[in-house]
């Protein structure tokens, strides 16, 4: 059989072959294989999910959760164009149809509160056009000066990286998040994550008539796969601060080791009465 003895996993990884043992029974991770010996054999991408976990450990994780991120990690998209169908199409979170009015708020909101609490946090925006980004500039580079990293989406003509200033990606004719709304704020004691599909429109729709496919959290962990698929979406266009910024979420803790879902559960409750009161349903 194939694969690494336990000894050279704990040489690779600097993990005890004791703590590995441990970690196995007490948490079902890592799981190896058996000779018929009984010796056990690990694949080789056990390795890099070991760093990843005591990376995460020495964030500030605790070991349960360590291990869960480390293997929703190995399985998150790496190459899905569009932001809304990686998270929402992998994760069973409640879909809203929004109308952009409501999202422009709870958008705000977001904005409002990293503004105001989150230290060094990492956020991604996406605005679709360029237009809709310039009335709102001021507050996104606001978060840049506050930040440690801030990138911002929509039909720039080209990346434009300059000191305290949002990352501009530029989003291509053809591209899914042409499509997409995007609020995600990643930051050591809050977080959140905001994102919206807009269905094909008829033509000579208003602003007014425009509505998103919407799905909001503020559970850490699906902010952070978020954060992860953002930064390899601005990898496709500018592949070292893509790497960059994968760096920089892999060396922070998450927000906190528990979700709230009684919060995002009202707060999707209270745009529902939103979306309805206005329209006097």
């Amino acid at each position: 059989m194939n694969g690494l003895s336990i000894k050279e996993v704990s040489e690779r990884t600097g993990v005890a072959a004791g703590t590995l043992r441990m970690w196995e029974q007490r948490y079902g991770f890592p799981v190896p294989e058996r000779t018929e010996s009984g010796y056990r054999r690990y694949r080789g991408e056990v390795v890099d999910a070991l760093r990843r976990v005591v990376q995460l450990r020495e964030g500030g994780l605790s070991m349960a959760a360590a291990i869960e991120r480390a293997q929703e990690g190995r399985e998150l998209p790496t190459d899905r164009p569009s932001i809304y169908a990686a998270i929402a199409g992998a994760r069973d979170i409640p879909r809203q149809r929004l109308r952009k009015r409501t999202l422009v708020a709870l958008s705000r909101a977001i904005e409002d509160e990293a503004l105001a609490r989150a230290a060094g946090p990492v956020a991604f925006a996406a605005f679709q056009r360029r237009r809709f980004y310039v009335p709102v500039r001021h507050r996104y580079r606001e978060l840049a000066r506050l930040g440690d990293a801030v990138s911002v989406f929509a039909d720039f003509d080209r990346v434009r990286e300059e000191p305290g200033e949002p990352l501009e990606i530029p989003i291509g004719a053809a591209d899914a998040l042409g499509n997409e709304w995007v609020v995600i704020v990643d930051a050591p004691g809050f977080s959140a994550c905001l994102l919206g599909w807009e269905p094909p429109r008829p033509e000579g729709g208003g602003e007014a008539d425009r509505a998103f496919e919407a799905v909001w959290t503020v559970d850490p962990r699906i902010t952070r796969e978020a954060a992860v698929v953002a930064s390899r979406l601005v990898g496709r266009a500018d592949a070292p601060n893509g790497e960059r910024l994968e760096a920089l979420l892999s060396d922070r803790p998450l927000a906190m080791d528990h979700a709230a879902p009684a919060l995002t559960a009202l707060t999707n409750r209270m745009m529902a009465y939103i979306e309805s009161s206005s329209t006097g349903t």
